[in-house]
């Protein structure tokens, strides 16, 4: 009597991502993450079975009609302020409202605030991940 293969038991940490298995079927992800996510799915029933879910899901969305929103709702969207609160000449401070640490300087926008941009250092600044060439 011959068996089939054993199927692999996976761990939590194994198993694709919500995200992996929504670009999966959307037809996003690079050819070398689309093959890992196909081996995987040939050994894995229950991400297989996620992925059968989401393109039911896709199918069902691509199917229906055109979405509306009453005029009421755009308006409403529309009327909210868009921007940083904290810009508005109206916003009260953070210590003023109860909440964060008390400003040092007065007005907490000078450079002397800790706290603020105004601090930093121009030559100190620099995007996370990437090395200063010398």
């Amino acid at each position: 009597m011959t068996l089939g293969p054993v199927p692999r038991e996976f761990g939590s940490t194994e198993h694709l991502a919500s995200e992996a298995i929504a670009a999966y079927v959307d037809g996003e992800l690079r050819m070398t993450a689309y093959l890992r996510a196909s081996r995987h799915l040939a050994m894995c029933a229950q991400c297989a079975a996620e992925v059968d879910s989401q393109q039911q899901a896709r199918r069902a969305l691509r199917g229906s009609g055109e979405m509306t929103m009453p005029p009421t709702l755009l308006g409403a969207l529309s009327r909210i302020p868009s921007g940083d609160p904290s810009t508005r000449p109206d916003a009260p401070s953070a210590s003023a409202s109860g909440f964060g640490p008390p400003r040092r300087d007065g007005d907490g926008d000078g450079p002397h605030d800790p706290l603020s941009l105004g601090a930093l250092r121009p030559d100190r600044t620099r995007r996370w991940g990437r090395r200063r060439r010398h």
